[in-house]
């Protein structure tokens, strides 16, 4: 259904389709191209659905801002993490004068928290011009470009997906690394959880889809893919085949020049035996695992109805390491949930004790309108919220510290990513990614080869912190592999008229991300 708001112009008749959002986007002047940038909040999804929004207007006709004021910036929102309205709305206020000075800019406001505030973006935000939802993101150059013929706001929000996004215009972030969305939506009843009235339930894409996207993504000279889906491993429960993501990762061992596979979120409950066979016997599938905890409590486990108990939890963490002895696994912890004692809190931080994550993303509770745990009693008071969150991130920085150590010595193989740290002014370090997924930062020994975005080195780890390893190797320990990766971004510099320099900290234009691709945790 296609809800039109009352300050709108929208047909609700009018719909949407890839195809009529193909028009192309008005020239402010002669010979100019209208700007765009799209803000990201959120979590991998998102990420994805930008590099959609951002295909769709490049489809349509308009170009990057590369850093100057855009006259399109869109917002694609969450509505899981904690203060997303305040985000969007604090973001909405500061542009409000920057459009006023601006004649013919234009603001957009999608993903889900426009799926869930609705016509109230609207109303608390008078100047957006276009307000989409997680159901459709191929309408948005079309309804930039109606709103502008008609001088008023349009707002469109299907109750289910119009087309599946993947089959939409892409505009990659990366050029070495993509994401493949397998499925969208979920089943589960997470009672914390608004995901599943937003993107609704599970659709899972056809096996040779999803292949034939990833044979895209190589052919572009991607080396690297992540699969996603809100709960990736119930993949195949559309068309009945339990072990359908199995088999996706072992077809993914078969793709010649991938090199790295990887996948996000599963979901304990249903993560079996065979998937753990398929990561340990697939080559390309890297040792490193994602499983969200949220608590090591069963009695807060029962509340929030997730489906398994701390047992079956360490359960599948020691199949894991038995098969896969090197595996790097993270995790999501929430602290504080409705009536959750300090006995439930002493019982997640022994599960986390004995799991030995390597990272964890740590989330204080807060009320989500519309969720079953808004209105449970005992919301506990944030004071004593916060002081457990800081017992458990001081634990889980010990364990990462500790678990980081180990890795001294060992040599790593690295792929060279386009960001580098904070300090890599002062160190002259670039950064990438192990294939346990470990954040490395790692000097070029003088005499010896720079490396691109998407090439690979292999260097032995010198140092080690709670966040991060440092290699700083000598020319003898210094290895290099120049990889069809880095020569797709060398394309890709010179696309833009950039000179491919090697070791480059900058990465393509065009989707701004309010998010870092894989943060440590969030405070």
């Amino acid at each position: 259904m296609t809800i039109p708001s009352p300050l709108s112009g929208t047909n609700p008749s009018s719909g949407s389709s890839a195809a009529a959002s193909a028009a192309p986007a008005p020239e402010p002047g002669a010979g100019k191209p209208r700007t765009y940038e799209v803000r990201t909040f959120g979590c991998q999804m998102n990420v994805h659905d930008s590099e959609r929004m951002a295909g769709m207007l490049e489809n349509a006709g308009y170009v990057p801002a590369d850093g100057g004021q855009a006259d399109v910036v869109v917002f694609n929102t969450c509505a899981v993490r904690e203060n997303a309205d305040n985000k969007l709305y604090g973001n909405l206020g500061i542009l409000a004068p920057v459009k006023a000075a601006n004649p013919g800019m234009q603001i957009a406001v999608g993903g889900c928290l426009a799926q869930k505030d609705r016509e109230t973006i609207l109303k608390k935000a008078p100047w957006v011009d276009a307000v989409f939802g997680t159901h459709n993101v191929g309408a948005l150059p079309a309804l930039l470009d109606r709103a502008r013929h008609n001088d008023e706001a349009q707002l469109e929000i299907l109750e289910s997906l119009d087309v599946f996004p993947s089959t939409l215009p892409t505009k990659r972030d990366s050029v070495y690394s993509g994401w493949v969305s397998i499925s969208v939506g979920c089943n589960n009843t997470c009672t914390f959880c608004i995901v599943p009235a937003l993107r609704g339930k599970e659709k899972d894409r056809r096996p040779g889809d999803i292949l034939a996207e990833i044979q895209a993504l190589v052919d572009d000279g991607a080396i690297e893919v992540t699969l996603l889906g809100q709960n990736v491993n119930s993949y195949g429960v559309e068309f009945g085949d339990r072990q359908a993501f199995s088999k996706l990762l072992r077809a993914c061992g078969e793709i010649e020049g991938l090199e790295r596979v990887r996948f996000t979120s599963p979901h304990p409950a249903a993560f079996t035996d065979d998937v753990i066979d398929a990561m340990a016997e697939t080559r390309n599938v890297m040792p490193q695992l994602h499983m969200p905890l949220q608590s090591g409590s069963d009695k807060v486990l029962r509340e929030m109805r997730r489906s398994y108990r701390s047992t079956k939890f360490l359960g599948i963490l020691e199949k894991v390491r038995e098969k896969i002895p090197h595996a790097a696994i993270s995790t999501d912890i929430i602290v504080g949930f409705p009536g959750e004692t300090e006995e439930d809190f002493q019982a997640t931080l022994d599960v986390v004790e004995q799991s030995r994550f390597a990272t964890a993303f740590t989330f204080q509770y807060s009320k989500r309108p519309g969720t079953p745990a808004a209105d449970l009693p005992d919301q506990l008071p944030k004071a004593v919220v916060q002081e457990r969150f800081e017992r458990l991130t001081a634990l889980q920085d010990r364990i990462a510290a500790e678990e980081n150590r180990k890795q001294l010595g060992r040599r790593v193989e690295v792929m060279v990513t386009a960001q580098s740290g904070r300090k890599a002014g002062e160190t002259h370090r670039l950064s990438g990614r192990s294939q346990d997924q470990r954040l490395v930062h790692f000097s070029v020994p003088e005499g010896a080869p720079a490396p691109r975005p998407g090439d690979l080195v292999t260097v032995t780890i010198t140092e080690a912190a709670s966040f991060h390893l440092v290699a700083d190797p000598t020319l003898e320990d210094y290895s290099l592999r120049r990889s069809r990766a880095g020569d797709a971004w060398d394309r890709s510099q010179a696309d833009s008229c950039g000179a491919p320099a090697p070791g480059a900290a900058k990465g393509r234009s065009g989707v701004s991300l309010g998010m870092p691709a894989l943060p440590v945790r969030s405070r």
